[in-house]
């Protein structure tokens, strides 16, 4: 175990952010199928708004996802896997622990606030707590804490935007006409183009694609795939989420893939939302150490 798996951890959840821009589970009832859209009634644009509504309606109702997971990194040479956890708060935090194989100890915590990130290397004693400000390359890329949050939590976002509304679904588009089992959900935004591949009969989010054109970093790419549904109220998570980026942020080709295999999923809230760092850790300038880690 070194600091190279703190190190590409970072790269994985920021670099991919940048591109943006921005064992209890609880069961209960089957998510309804699609609304009934009877043929030749209404417009195709309520028949599309009807669809997006669907996919909307599949979010958790929950606040608190928390559960086990194994943690597999791929990157360049790099094949890492760990334990860890990870906890979420909707609209307060996303937070990844990675442990030691066997022993169990915290060897790093990265964790995601709609304010800061903080990154905690526990074997070196080190870490970074900076708001998105001070992270110049994120901030020319538009980083948005809420994009990331809606990655995770198997959902449609809209850049710039805390959630998605009612009153916002109209901004995407279905592509009811495509053959097979999912319909596309799209939405352009400035630069940024997304996709989401979605269940044709449910409208379970399957999988998001998501490209990003600098004029200075050229394209960025980032798929994030969904699978393992588990029931978590009266609807269902994905346990399995992985997501693979490709970009060009600071100056040279970075890719990886990381892959999150949950168990344990419960939604239970005893938990802070805030993690404290110690006082006898160094906390290390964020610059120069996201400029060291964009250089490996």
């Amino acid at each position: 175990m070194n600091k190279s798996i703190l190190k590409i951890t970072v790269v994985c959840l920021i670099l991919f952010v940048a591109s943006c821009g921005t064992k209890k589970a609880v069961v209960g009832k089957s998510t309804p199928n699609a609304p009934a859209v009877a043929k030749g009634e209404g417009s195709v644009v309520l028949q599309k708004l009807a669809f997006v509504q669907m996919v909307s309606d599949r979010q958790l109702y929950q606040k608190n996802i928390v559960a086990d997971m194994s943690f597999n990194i791929q990157a360049g040479t790099k094949n890492i896997t760990v334990p860890g956890s990870l906890h979420m708060r909707k609209d307060e935090v996303v937070r990844l622990q990675l442990f030691i194989p066997l022993l169990g100890s915290e060897v790093g915590r990265l964790e995601f606030t709609p304010d800061y990130v903080l990154v905690v290397d526990r074997i070196h004693k080190e870490y970074i707590k900076a708001d998105y400000t001070q992270l110049e390359f994120l901030k020319e890329n538009g980083l948005n804490f809420y994009s990331l949050q809606a990655l995770f939590w198997n959902q449609l976002l809209l850049p710039g935007n805390k959630k998605v509304g009612e009153g916002d679904l109209q901004q995407f588009d279905a592509d009811l006409t495509k053959q097979g089992s999912t319909v596309p959900v799209s939405l352009k935004n400035g630069k940024m183009t997304f996709c989401w591949n979605t269940d044709k009969n449910d409208g379970r989010i399957l999988s998001t694609v998501v490209e990003y054109l600098s004029a200075a970093h050229g394209k960025s790419n980032l798929t994030w795939k969904y699978s393992n549904f588990q029931p978590v109220g009266v609807k269902s998570f994905p346990a399995s989420q992985e997501f693979t980026f490709i970009t060009n942020v600071g100056g040279k080709p970075q890719a990886g893939t990381v892959t999150i295999d949950m168990d344990d999923i419960s939604t239970h809230a005893n938990w802070d939302s805030r993690s404290t760092v110690s006082p006898k850790y160094k906390q290390v300038e964020a610059k120069d150490v996201f400029d060291k880690i964009l250089k490996m």
